[in-house]
């Protein structure tokens, strides 16, 4: 039998987004075996995160395919680099011209890539849809706000982001499939070693221009960690870094700094700690995965429903508000998954294929 194929154009930009890509990369390996349709999957990186750190070592160690083109757009301000991307992004689509484009979550090269698709009329898949913050002054916001409203197919984590979908009026092409990021972690888990450290550490990853940007934030936060009970392990985003040395904010004895840390190795920290405190989106998930709290420096999160079964608790950057939520955090959780089964990346490619077949 003669084999069909599927054109799709996978638009990655920053290293969560290279975690979600595996999960789809091996999904989409695993149904050409077993499927007449083919789909054959170009991946472009903007190179939205271009530190080594951050960006080769995820495919080498995610085994990826290798990227078709890297945009190399680095850093500079929203529009500067949204605009770069968007440039290059659509020189790839038209000398490729897929059938879909597929994009994650909630960055800038997520914008670019829909702004671009929807331009050149080609449909768009996004994964991760329907998350709100309902804070339109966070640019991931405004990025995935814009983004579920030009997209064909929408795969949603949870049952709360379908209702979000909802309220906006995008019922056509939405499906609840569970987590990507929970594939992931269940995919992973068999390879990892818990950190064993002689005392017990949380888990802290600050980086949020809203968090680094300002002295008094950053001061008020790091002064937080230095009254942490136990010892806090701080993988220093070069951002953060930077505005750390500007700032000249010293840092406490329990407080030890680290490169950032691979995905593996996370996940290993992650195992091994007793809590989170973050200002990321994807690691708040990530902690209840494994189930252990997470102290969110935010004022709003995207993931409602772990604070609404006391798994996540929103604290902002207030430091007394941090340490007050420090005991609270020592508790574990219960990790029945309200993010689906580990398999969210079949569906996802189920979905996809059946959609073609029908507009073939």
């Amino acid at each position: 039998m003669k084999k069909s194929a599927l054109n799709t154009m996978t638009i990655v930009g920053a290293r969560p987004q290279f975690v979600k890509a595996s999960v789809l990369s091996r999904a989409i390996d695993r149904s050409n075996k077993l499927n007449t349709t083919q789909i054959i999957e170009t991946i472009i990186h903007t190179g939205q995160h271009y530190d080594s750190n951050m960006s080769n070592v995820f495919f080498d160690e995610l085994s990826i395919p290798k990227p078709f083109t890297n945009l190399n757009i680095g850093s500079g301000s929203h529009g500067s680099i949204t605009g770069k991307m968007l440039e290059g992004i659509e020189r790839e689509l038209q000398q490729k011209r897929p059938d879909w484009v597929l994009v994650f979550g909630d960055t800038n090269s997520t914008l670019a890539a829909a702004l671009a698709a929807a331009k050149l009329h080609i449909p768009i898949i996004h994964i991760e849809a329907g998350l709100r913050s309902f804070n339109r002054k966070m640019p991931e916001e405004v990025n995935r706000v814009i983004t579920d409203h030009l997209s064909t197919l929408l795969f949603c984590p949870s049952e709360a982001s379908r209702a979000n979908l909802a309220r906006e009026g995008i019922t056509n092409g939405v499906h609840v499939v569970g987590d990507v990021m929970y594939d992931a972690t269940l995919y992973h888990r068999s390879q990892i070693t818990p950190v064993h450290r002689e005392d017990a550490f949380a888990l802290c990853t600050i980086h949020r221009a809203e968090t680094t940007d300002e002295k008094k934030t950053l001061t008020s936060v790091f002064s937080a960690l230095a009254n942490c009970p136990i010892e806090v392990i701080v993988p220093l985003h070069p951002r953060t870094k930077k505005m750390l040395e500007s700032y000249k904010i010293k840092l406490s004895r329990n407080v030890e700094i680290v490169p950032p840390l691979p995905y593996l190795k996370l996940l290993e920290h992650l195992q091994g700690c007793d809590f989170v405190i973050t200002d990321s989106g994807g690691l708040q998930k990530e902690a209840y995965f494994f189930g252990k709290r997470c102290i969110t420096v935010r004022h709003e999160t995207e993931w409602n429903e772990l604070v609404e079964i006391d798994a996540n608790k929103i604290v902002g950057t207030d430091k007394n508000k941090i340490e007050n939520a420090f005991l609270w955090a020592i508790n574990p959780v219960d990790t029945t998954s309200i993010y689906g089964n580990g398999n969210a990346g079949q569906i996802i490619i189920q979905h996809i294929l059946k959609t073609h077949q029908t507009t073939l």
